[in-house]
């Protein structure tokens, strides 16, 4: 279990993606999490009566996943190392004093599926804001801005 440990701006972990990237990430992987699998394509349901909802349905192409492995594949590899550390953190694998041990280990396993990894990864939007509080950073700023 994590414990929550108090950051000063001068002893939590300075970032190589900038907040609000890893913040929009978070963001967007919320649009993830709330999609279902694809089911029946065929389940003779009417648009109009059921208000759309097959939207939430996943299947074929998806923008939103698209864009955020574009996204994360355009970071530096830093940038990347730093997603899987607060990831990691934030499912409650490490403590947040063990910033630098944990981002060793992401960074020996690094590889070019980053992004595969992180969106394949259920409830991804919730790890990555629970491991930004655990260091001293929110995302609440960037969240009231675009909601």
């Amino acid at each position: 279990m994590t414990q929550r440990s108090p950051q000063t701006d001068e002893d939590r972990p300075e970032l190589s993606i900038p907040l609000e990237t890893a913040c929009y990430i978070a963001f967007k992987a919320r649009e993830l999490d709330v999609k279902e699998d694809a089911g029946d394509d065929d389940d003779g349901s009417n648009p109009i009566d059921d208000d759309d909802i097959d939207v939430l349905d996943e299947g074929g192409e998806d923008p939103v996943l698209e864009e955020v492995t574009s996204l994360i594949d355009a970071l530096t590899v830093d940038g990347q190392i730093d997603l899987v550390t607060l990831m990691w953190l934030g499912r409650g694998d490490y403590a947040a004093s063990d910033w630098e041990a944990v981002r060793e280990d992401a960074s020996d396993a690094h590889n070019e599926h980053t992004a595969e990894y992180l969106c394949g990864t259920p409830l991804l939007a919730d790890y990555l804001s629970e491991g930004l509080a655990l260091i001293g950073y929110s995302c609440a700023d960037y969240e009231e801005q675009h909601l």
